[in-house]
């Protein structure tokens, strides 16, 4: 998962090679953190893991060759990956994605998904519509079909993707009766519609030529027609910030409620900035780029931080946690990613003024995750006001971070991070969608396949999850219902193939056109592929937003664009490079609190 500054460094989400080797052998098991709670292993205890058997340190042994002696299982276990086994990696990933992609075209389409276990179709639910787990996603246009587009290209099938965009230009209408989230829509199916339109027309063809004679730009048109339709969520709302869903025929229901999450809100840029640039129509990134600033000029006087549920007429906080897990997770992604495709000074002002309060309220535990002593780095959930610990649990959606740190630059904080969720998904199998930290031990149970544990790994290169997740049914691939006893739900839902997938196979493809191209691509928060290309940094209008209370200026002491030409391997030290990113006795250090041995 993974190039112009300190962030376009490693905006496709990877790493080169020779860093990526050393960056992800391994990020060791199970992590529960212990702040002060009776498990906090002290490292003095690891260290008798190393004397000899007198009880005393060998004296012609180097801390070096301590760690890379035959005693150490994680040197042992972690520093190799054979060609041929990446090779095998990457033929089971692409394995998987067909195996759900053929059953989902096979049982399902044009419906929005695919029920693995009964081999059947899914789509909204008509009889419940305050079913919003069902219905705020699927909206009755092939849903999984469309967001898949960019992942056939990935894996190299030129003639499927072909074949399934005709299909999309045949058969999908989003003049449907169908009341969706604003947030997922967009990600999940404008992402996509943009996505393939861009590399079908790119002239440089990163996969060849993908094109085909007779398309005219239908894929824009659909992902037009789709932004219009989503617009109403922006009127009527005293802040500026929008509703959370839509109806597509009708605009914003009647009895639709005014309380919607930061993520929700603040995570429609990217895409909104894209299309507008595409089309030379300044307003859907200027609805989205109002919503942020909205959200921006609200947060915390005190601490920085911004709540995860908001009041859109009020403007008054309803939720004050504030986290990197759900409701919060991909407004700070975009503030990056917009900035990186975009260029604009404004939005890598609010994320590094967002992540400095990040690392001053919610991290604790040591200041450094390879060095010193005291519990592994962790992020927890904290008061937005006041910075005081809300709860002892995260969630899977936190697992996005990783890559989002290492994009800023951060990557001996994303090594420690990465660890921890790579902890607990060696533990279960999977990755509880809430784990309480504390009690070592999952609070909700299920596992929705999703991707971002994969996409920080893309950049921290691992392979175990692979195995784990091959290990599903019938027509295809479904959610986890219990991490612990691995019974399943009938259920496999989009992201899987667009995101977890494609993932997946980019970490063993390393001549994959992603890799090689002298363009360079950043992943939108659904996995979407595109282009960081100059014309998205260009505008076809005058800004029409004079400087707002509660912006960033760029006279304002945070507001430093990065320096340009810093690689982000070069932010490691040297003697680091070729070994674990994590110091065995850390890594031994997680595994012993989450109670591995």
């Amino acid at each position: 998962m993974q190039w112009r500054s300190i962030v376009v460094g490693l905006v496709v989400l990877r790493l080169s090679l020779s860093c990526v080797l050393w960056l992800a052998f391994g990020l060791g098991p199970n992590v529960s953190w212990g702040f002060n709670f009776p498990l906090t292993f002290s490292l003095h205890k690891l260290d008798l893991l190393f004397r000899d058997e007198k009880g005393t340190h060998s004296r012609d042994n180097s801390w070096s060759q301590r760690i890379h002696g035959n005693r150490d299982e994680y040197v042992r276990r972690y520093s190799s990956f054979p060609d041929t086994l990446k090779a095998k990696m990457k033929d089971m990933a692409k394995e998987m994605f067909y195996f759900g992609y053929d059953n989902y075209m096979k049982y399902a389409f044009p419906e929005d998904e695919l029920n693995p276990i009964d081999c059947e179709g899914r789509g909204p639910d008509v009889l419940n519509p305050s079913n919003i787990n069902i219905n705020d996603v699927l909206g009755n246009y092939s849903l999984t079909l469309i967001d898949t587009l960019d992942t056939l290209l990935v894996l190299g099938n030129v003639t499927e993707f072909q074949r399934a965009v005709k299909l999309v230009i045949d058969n999908v209408s989003f003049d449907k009766d169908s009341t969706v989230q604003v947030f997922e829509a967009n990600i999940r199916i404008l992402g996509s519609l943009i996505s393939s339109h861009i590399l079908l027309t790119d002239p440089k063809h990163p996969f060849g030529e993908v094109g085909y004679e007779g398309y005219d730009n239908e894929l824009l048109h659909l992902a037009h027609d789709l932004a219009v339709r989503l617009l109403p969520a922006f009127e009527n709302t005293s802040t500026g910030i929008p509703y959370p869903r839509v109806n597509l025929k009708t605009g914003v229901p009647p009895d639709s409620i005014n309380e919607t999450c930061t993520a929700g809100a603040g995570s429609l840029l990217v895409e909104f900035g894209i299309l507008s640039r595409l089309i030379g129509d300044s307003t859907f990134e200027w609805v989205a780029r109002r919503a942020v600033r909205a959200l921006w000029s609200l947060r915390s006087n005190e601490t920085g931080l911004l709540g995860n549920v908001i009041n859109i007429q009020t403007g008054q906080w309803v939720g004050k946690q504030s986290g990197l897990g759900a409701g919060m997770d991909s407004f700070y992604e975009y503030l990056l990613k917009s900035y990186i495709l975009f260029g604009e000074k404004e939005d890598h002002g609010m994320f590094q003024a967002a992540y400095e309060s990040i690392q001053n309220h919610m991290r604790r535990g040591r200041e450094s995750c390879n060095e010193g002593e005291g519990d592994p780095p962790l992020y927890v959930n904290v008061n937005m006001a006041s910075g005081e610990i809300m709860n002892t649990w995260i969630d899977s959606l936190q697992a996005f971070f990783p890559g989002l740190q290492v994009l800023n630059g951060d990557v001996d904080n994303a090594i420690c991070l990465h660890a921890f969720y790579y902890a607990i998904w060696k533990r279960f199998g999977a990755l509880p969608e809430r784990y309480n930290w504390q009690l070592q031990a999952p609070d909700v149970l299920f596992y929705p396949l999703r991707p971002e544990l994969v996409e920080s790994t893309y950049l921290l290169y691992q392979v175990t999850l692979l195995t784990s997740l091959r290990k599903m049914p019938k027509c295809g691939y479904a959610t986890l219902h219990h991490v612990v006893d691995k019974s399943k739900e009938d259920r496999m839902e989009s992201f899987f193939l667009s995101e977890t997938c494609k993932y997946l196979y980019l970490l063993f493809d390393e001549d994959n056109p992603l890799h090689k191209s002298d363009n360079k691509y950043i992943f939108t928060t659904e996995g979407h592929v595109v282009p960081i290309d100059k014309r998205f940094r260009e505008k076809q209008w005058r800004d029409m937003f004079p400087c707002e209370d509660g912006v960033l200026k760029e006279s304002e002491p945070n507001h430093r664009p990065p320096p340009s030409n810093i690689s982000n391997c070069n932010r490691i030290p040297e003697e680091r490079r070729y070994a674990l990113p994590l110091k065995s006795v850390y890594m031994r250090q997680i595994d012993h609190m989450v109670g591995l041995f």
